[in-house]
């Protein structure tokens, strides 16, 4: 029997994951990362994606997207795909990469979507690799909170704007975040 069908969601937004087989590692070296990233926005533009937060670990990556048609499972397939295939011939591998197909669970309210973009970009702080998001400098919080330029796939506008307009848009965002990543460590 086959796989069911995923949901994917227009103009709706969708968490998605995929991690390493055995849980291990998928990005050996800033260098895998940038090449994740480099096929990450070559996917965004050519599904006509939506990019609202990602956060790559050593083990997995995180995505918060919105789609404006039917192609999440395209366009990850792709990604994924060639990341794999990649990855195998710069370090001498052969074989799966990820573990399985990506995981992906649809965003169905704005609380849902506000803890989905903070947990992403809090998943090294929770991991114990950082204090501070702003340490970690591969996933979109940086960026979201106006602390460096802002990648062109990564719609952070679109993030900052449930929070406000402008730097106070940026500011608010970086203390929900943060409030949190202070909650998480005890402060």
């Amino acid at each position: 029997m086959g796989r069911a069908l995923r949901i994917q969601p227009i103009e709706g937004s969708v968490h998605v994951t995929a991690r390493g087989i055995r849980r291990d590692r998928i990005f050996a070296d800033d260098d895998d990362r940038r090449m994740f990233m480099a096929l990450l926005a070559q996917s965004v533009y050519r599904c006509r994606w939506k990019c609202l937060a990602y956060c790559l670990m050593t083990n997995h990556f995180h995505l918060v997207l919105s789609l404006s048609e039917p192609n999440l499972a395209t366009g990850m397939h792709r990604l994924n795909g060639v990341y794999a295939r990649r990855f195998n011939e710069r370090h001498g591998y052969v074989g799966h990469l990820f573990e399985a197909r990506y995981a992906s669970n649809v965003i169905k309210t704005e609380a849902h979507f506000l803890d989905a973009v903070r947990y992403v970009v809090l998943n090294p702080v929770t991991a114990g690799l950082c204090d501070d998001p702003a340490d970690w400098e591969w996933s979109s919080f940086r960026a979201t909170a106006g602390l460096e330029r802002c990648p062109r796939f990564l719609a952070a506008a679109r993030v900052r704007a449930h929070f406000g307009r402008g730097a106070t848009g940026a500011a608010r965002y970086s203390s929900f975040v943060r409030d949190r990543a202070a909650f998480l460590l005890g402060a």
